[in-house]
């Protein structure tokens, strides 16, 4: 148990004295950046599968 605590204990000392943080105005500006490419993504990727909804669609209605 006391190696878990040491362990804790070493990374939050890590983190507050040797990891360079990025700026809190260019996080925000990557974080706008994400989202939007997401959102474009997830678009893209829900446009391809009603494409594909409609062609398999299609095929079964023409099996009728």
């Amino acid at each position: 148990m006391a190696g878990i605590v040491s362990y804790v204990k070493e990374s939050f000392e890590e983190l507050k004295n040797h990891v360079t943080w990025t700026p809190w105005a260019e996080a925000q500006r990557l974080t706008v950046v994400v989202a939007v490419f997401s959102i474009l993504f997830s678009l893209a990727i829900w446009g391809v599968d009603s494409a594909f909804a409609e062609v398999i669609k299609g095929y079964f209605n023409i099996l009728k």
